[in-house]
């Protein structure tokens, strides 16, 4: 099963338009996303948008004409604004700018956008992007108040550091599958092959104290186990995501559980069960100091550092997968530097689980210099007690969606992989 055999947008019709902001180049892969899931996708560009992504790449994607001007007079002959406004079963504005904002809270239609939305009666959902001090400004929030009070929806936006400033703040778009996942839930496509099922994932490190400002850690930044736990979301799953310190945003959806060391980690793990399903991606410390000290532990000259004795942590993937409350699929991770697949075997075996994922995060891997731990991309190879299967380099988003939609055929099976 592949995310193209799960249509969940078979059929509708959707009319993006596409404002003027760096965000623009977003709406190519958005485009992607929506013909992935049986969308038709008409577009609509502002002059501005055309100043960040051309007509033609818009057009080659959506596979359809692209309408930029209220006065073309090949467009209003053959389509009109009218007819976009009306033949569509949900307007997408992405990125939303403070202009395209205030232009409809006020009900102007200067241009083939704000005519389209204006002469519409259809949904309308907004996915802002702007610089944070214009997302704050009185103007923007009066604003998206009133749209708001219009019936208009919204996805994002979200916090993080904006692409043409380097400022940080709330104000970048939500991503591609964000929005693709308010689209479903506005259209309420109903075909949701994970729907009543719980699945529990594990995400991020975890954080072992040394004293009250030191603590054991890894690189893991929970982007692979955040993509995942909102990939199993969009398809239906009950979703309660365990999570280590991170600082990326919660994924849309589902229900997080934020702790710091493994232990607390296995005791929410624990508490999430029953599930139909266990995927256990967090980075997990293996050790652990024998004793947090009480105070901050401080150098003394002339002598060397402290001794620090240390711990197994608990096995999370183990102990679940010898659980009396075991799911009746059980997938673990396994970040390796040597021996990548005989490591994931002998986990698999070991560790009781069905499904192991793989991936090679030495520097020589050849993703992104090594960065497989806080970067966007990852290889992976899937282990089982069948074999091996290796997966091409894809982003995370990705990987996330091809293993969810994994999970939906095993449990679809009858709920286990062995």
């Amino acid at each position: 099963m592949t995310l193209k055999d799960i249509p969940t947008l078979k059929e509708k019709r959707i009319l993006l338009i596409i404002g003027g902001g760096i965000a623009a180049y977003k709406c190519l892969d958005l485009i992607r996303r929506l013909r992935e899931r049986g969308a038709s996708v008409r577009c609509v560009m502002t002059k501005a948008a055309q100043e960040f992504v051309t007509p033609l790449a818009v057009g080659a994607l959506s596979a359809t004409h692209v309408f930029t001007d209220l006065f073309d007079r090949v467009d209003e002959h053959d389509v009109g604004h009218i007819r976009l406004a009306r033949e569509a079963d949900l307007i997408v504005v992405a990125p939303a700018t403070a202009d395209l904002m205030a232009k409809m809270a006020h009900g102007l239609a200067d241009d083939l956008a704000s005519a389209v939305l204006l002469a519409s009666d259809k949904s309308v959902l907004l996915a802002p992007a702007m610089n944070p001090l214009m997302w704050r400004n009185p103007a923007t929030r009066r604003n998206r108040e009133t749209l708001a009070k219009d019936g208009i929806r919204f996805v994002g936006p979200n916090s993080g550091e904006m692409a043409e400033s380097g400022e940080a703040g709330e104000g970048r778009m939500a991503e591609p599958l964000e929005i693709v996942a308010a689209i479903e839930a506005l259209l309420d496509t109903g075909s949701k092959p994970l729907a009543g099922r719980r699945v529990v994932v594990t995400s991020g490190p975890t954080h072992e104290p040394i004293d009250p400002v030191r603590y054991i850690a890894n690189r893991s930044s929970g982007k692979q186990g955040h993509a995942i736990a909102a990939a199993l979301a969009r398809l239906g799953a009950d979703v309660r995501l365990v999570s280590g310190p991170v600082t990326i945003s919660d994924p849309a959806g589902v229900l997080v559980t934020r702790v710091e060391s493994a232990r607390q980690m296995l005791e929410a793990v624990e508490a999430a069960l029953p599930a139909d399903a266990g995927v256990f991606v967090a980075a997990v410390a293996d050790w652990r100091a024998a004793g947090e000290a009480g105070q901050k532990i401080k150098k003394e000259p002339g002598k060397g550092p402290p001794a620090l004795q240390m711990i197994e942590n608990p096995d999370i993937l183990a102990t679940i997968g010898h659980h009396a409350s075991r799911p009746g699929l059980v997938i673990g991770f396994a970040a390796e530097t040597q021996d990548v697949v005989d490591n994931a075997r002998r986990k698999l075996e070991k560790k009781g689980a069905d499904l192991i994922v793989a991936n090679d995060v030495s520097h020589d891997s050849g993703i992104n210099a090594g960065g497989v731990m806080g970067g966007d991309r990852n290889r992976v190879r899937i282990v089982s007690p069948g074999g091996v299967e290796d997966w091409p380099e894809m982003g995370k988003d990705e990987v996330a969606e091809r293993l969810a939609a994994l999970i939906a055929e095993k449990l679809a099976g009858g709920g286990e992989a062995r």
